[in-house]
């Protein structure tokens, strides 16, 4: 009775503090959402020249993208993506898909060739959540056209996705990786992503196409351990 009762107190006091940081969440969450351009103090970070690549990158909501980007975005993820979906319990649906990456909550982090071109080449989908109790920049996608490969504009673009993401107050960028994309796995391992608590674990009853992987915002992090 006594070692229930503990276990009961406990409980409650977990469900205190977490009803004691919620404000404080939604607070950081209403403030990384409602800005205009959450790039707007990194105009270092705009412009990628390297590898014969020259580009500049804009961070817009999708609800501010014209429609011919949003075709392109939409074209380019099913280019690359419709076949390794397929592969999976997942499959590709349209509908649900474009559903997805058009969502208010949608924000979008494009690459595109200079003037006067400013032809789009690389796009990251993503938004500002909550994800287990933790605020997080969750990658959805990120996606290279072929001729844009394998040139360091990928790392680039995640790594300024760890700057939005890690200045807006979040814990974690978080995304998710399909086991069978050997190459997309590998290329976030060696970025420092390492599989996240939250991702699901195989047994004999299930066996899952996907890991879930994430890196840590260490000030944060160090934060939290220094006020423990």
């Amino acid at each position: 009775m006594e070692r229930k009762s503990k276990r009961n107190k406990e409980k409650r006091q977990k469900r205190k503090e977490e009803n004691a940081c919620q404000p404080t969440s939604e607070i950081v969450l209403y403030k990384a959402n409602n800005q205009d351009d959450p790039m707007a103090h990194f105009s270092e970070f705009r412009i990628f020249e390297k590898n014969g690549i020259n580009v500049k990158l804009e961070c817009k909501r999708c609800g501010s993208l014209d429609v011919g980007t949003i075709h392109w975005i939409f074209d380019l993820e099913k280019r690359n993506m419709k076949a390794l979906y397929e592969q999976c319990e997942w499959g590709w649906n349209d509908k649900i898909k474009k559903e997805e990456m058009t969502d208010d909550k949608a924000w979008y982090l494009i690459a595109r060739t200079t003037e006067p071109e400013c032809k789009p080449v690389a796009f990251s989908h993503f938004r500002f959540d909550m994800d287990y109790g933790d605020e997080v920049l969750y990658c959805y996608e990120l996606q290279l056209e072929e001729e844009v490969r394998r040139k360091g504009l990928g790392k680039f673009m995640l790594q300024v996705l760890e700057l939005i993401g890690f200045s807006a107050g979040m814990k974690k960028v978080i995304l998710t990786v399909l086991k069978h994309n050997a190459e997309a796995k590998a290329f976030y391992t060696a970025l420092k992503y390492t599989i996240d608590e939250t991702s699901p674990e195989d047994n004999v009853l299930e066996q899952y196409s996907y890991e879930i992987l994430s890196k840590v915002n260490k000030k944060l992090s160090s934060s939290s351990k220094v006020l423990i």
